[in-house]
């Protein structure tokens, strides 16, 4: 019986202990405060200026390339023979014409060159005419049998002997006589002096360089072009050249293309002809040329400030069902006036685009467009894409 009374107070009073675990229980549970649902992002607000869709346009091609400018018809005028340079006439700058003699060399050497070679010649013919004479004399006594036919053969060979050394002697007579005449300073073109190379008094040897003289009637332009833009070019068109120092550019034609790409470059050398009546221009003054191509095809284009660009591929961010996308694209042509770039592939007439450049943008966030002036919630205008 007390077994009984103490197995039935054990059950109640785990009964009171359950009883009691399960108040603290879901008094504790009462007082835990409720876990709060994180507020959604706001959506990214964009005036509709900021908008824009691909617009077809044609884009006017535009190749360009640099260089000096040189002067085609420039001449060195030459010692043609050894000798003290007695003076010149001309200085740097001045201006000279064709056939004008510039200056006198000292040619007393070559006049006595002349006269030894003339004395040589002399000598010559008078070998040869005895040798003639000998020759006829022989002949008449071979026909009456006085001498062999060896003898007459000997008087020959001598006589074609003595012919060859005169005619030799009168040859180098004849060029020391052309050098004579060609020793004085002549100038074949007419220019400006350019430079002068020997001074009065300075002994010069023959092929010294004494005077540059410059025709600057006519300039060129030399340029590298590429090789995937000159198939464009052709000779005979016309290009606009700025040089420095003169604001108006002038009109200059394509003279000539080089047949083959420079090697390691892959460029190829486009050369242009200026007329320059007035030289105004000089010889060695930097020219930027400018071709312009125009284009007869509509092409897809978009602002130059709507692409960015991530790791060499270039992008742009477009508002799609409400969300921002980065969207790769193919570009073609540049249009650097109006600053609009065309897109071969990646987009269509209807896609929206931002066309400003924004920091902070990230692929995924809500995008709405708003119809009037509004600010921006998370993105900043700036000058860098992401």
């Amino acid at each position: 019986m007390r077994k009984k009374w103490l197995i039935g107070g054990l059950a109640a009073a785990a009964l009171v202990v359950l009883a009691g675990g399960a108040a603290v229980f879901a008094t504790s549970k009462a007082e835990a405060p409720a876990v709060k649902k994180a507020p959604e992002k706001p959506a990214l607000q964009f005036q509709a200026s900021e908008v824009v869709k691909p617009t077809p346009a044609s884009m006017p091609a535009l190749i360009e390339f640099s260089g000096p400018l040189v002067a085609p018809n420039t001449v060195i005028v030459r010692a043609k023979a050894s000798g003290s340079l007695v003076h010149l006439a001309v200085a740097e700058g001045s201006r000279v014409r064709a056939g004008e003699t510039l200056g006198q060399l000292d040619l007393e050497e070559l006049r006595h060159r002349v006269a030894e070679r003339n004395a040589g010649l002399e000598s010559a013919r008078a070998m040869y005419e005895q040798s003639e004479r000998q020759f006829k004399a022989n002949q008449g006594l071979a026909s009456q049998n006085f001498i062999a036919p060896t003898a007459l053969d000997n008087s020959r060979a001598a006589l074609e002997s003595a012919r060859g050394q005169m005619l030799s002697a009168q040859a180098q007579l004849g060029t020391s006589e052309v050098l004579l005449r060609q020793a004085g300073l002549v100038t074949p073109i007419s220019g400006i002096v350019s430079k002068r190379h020997a001074l009065p008094g300075e002994k010069v040897a023959a092929e010294q360089q004494v005077l540059t003289i410059v025709d600057l009637s006519r300039l060129e332009l030399a340029g590298q072009v590429g090789t995937h833009e000159v198939g464009r070019l052709k000779p005979g068109m016309s290009v606009l050249v700025r040089v420095e120092g003169f604001d108006e550019p002038v009109t200059a034609r394509i003279a000539r293309i080089a047949p083959a790409a420079e090697p390691g470059t892959r460029s190829i050398g486009v050369t242009l002809a200026l007329d320059n009546p007035g030289e105004r221009f000089r010889a060695g003054q930097y020219a930027v040329a400018r071709v312009e191509l125009p284009d007869d095809k509509q092409r897809l284009t978009v602002p130059a400030t709507a692409l960015g660009s991530i790791s060499g591929q270039e992008h742009v961010w477009v508002i799609d069902n409400g969300a921002l996308l980065r969207r790769i694209v193919t570009t073609g042509r540049r249009d650097p006036r109006e600053r609009r770039v065309e897109i071969v592939a990646g987009l269509t007439p209807q896609t929206q685009v931002l066309g400003a450049r924004f920091d902070n943008l990230k692929e995924g966030d809500k995008a709405a467009i708003l119809p009037g002036k509004a600010t921006v919630a998370s993105a900043v205008a700036s000058g860098t894409a992401q």
